[in-house]
């Protein structure tokens, strides 16, 4: 379907020097999809049109929403209107969904205490995994490799759940939080255990992606960009080892480097 079509074309000047040429260029689409949770309307997200089952079960377990995909009763896509129908009976939202303001992190947030509260209210993430400098770099470089959707547009954040050898799931998305959403949630789907598990990351490690992780239970995110402040201190709360600008043969272990530096 045509709803489902990652990217678009459009008429561009573009220009080098002093060279000026009419031509095409690549953009990704990005689309809204509107979530029913038991027949109510329950959130709009802006997202790129794929893994729409994955991105709406991933955003409801990084709310703590969903503990068990035998809560799920029926999902629905409606690919025409772009509207997802879950039901989940169980699920009560008054008191435990706080309505998201816009911000300029991909258009989705929430009040700092919120995600203090959190990190406070979260486990430690126990592991015993050990990641080598190669395999690092190895992972981050099989990253960009996969990012086909990036290399033509320049649009997407890109997510991939790996062990310290091969990449289990890879999703793209306009938005850093549903790539990662999207993988919560095929992973949620699957019943992967996720505590010897790495993110490979292509975006700003921030405290909404610490606390998505922590809530995930992974131990490791290898990013190609930076981290902030607040994420890096959530991650030394909740027991996450954070790598930055993990390019090339370098990179900057800000966190338990215990794990990655032996």
């Amino acid at each position: 379907m045509v709803w489902q079509i990652n990217k678009t074309t459009t008429k561009i000047i573009r220009v080098k020097g002093d060279k000026i040429i009419t031509t095409e260029d690549s953009l990704v689409r990005e689309v809204p999809i509107t979530l029913f949770l038991n027949d109510q309307e329950f959130v709009t997200m802006v997202c790129s049109p794929q893994a729409i089952k994955e991105l709406a079960v991933g955003f409801l377990c990084s709310e703590g929403l969903l503990q068990s995909p035998n809560e799920i009763k029926d999902l629905r896509i409606d690919q025409e209107n772009g509207v997802v129908y879950l039901d989940a009976p169980g699920i009560e939202t008054e008191s435990k969904f706080l309505k998201r303001n816009i911000t300029t992190c991909c258009g989705r947030g929430r009040p700092v205490f919120y995600f203090v509260n959190d990190a406070k209210s979260m486990n430690k993430v126990s592991t015993n995994i050990l990641v080598t400098p190669g395999q690092v770099w190895d992972l981050s470089d099989r990253l960009e490799e996969m990012s086909q959707l990036f290399k033509e547009t320049g649009g997407v954040h890109n997510a991939a759940l790996c062990n310290p050898t091969e990449v289990i799931y890879f999703y793209e998305d306009v938005g850093r939080h549903n790539a990662v959403d999207k993988i919560f949630g095929r992973s949620f789907l699957d019943g992967i255990t996720l505590n010897d598990k790495i993110l490979v990351f292509s975006g700003r490690v921030s405290s909404e992606i610490v606390i998505k992780i922590g809530k995930m239970g992974l131990p490791v995110i290898i990013s190609r960009s930076a981290p902030t402040d607040l994420g890096l201190e959530m991650a030394e709360k909740l027991g996450i080892t954070v790598v930055g600008f993990a390019k090339g043969e370098r990179m900057n272990v800000y966190t338990y480097p215990e794990r990655v530096l032996g």
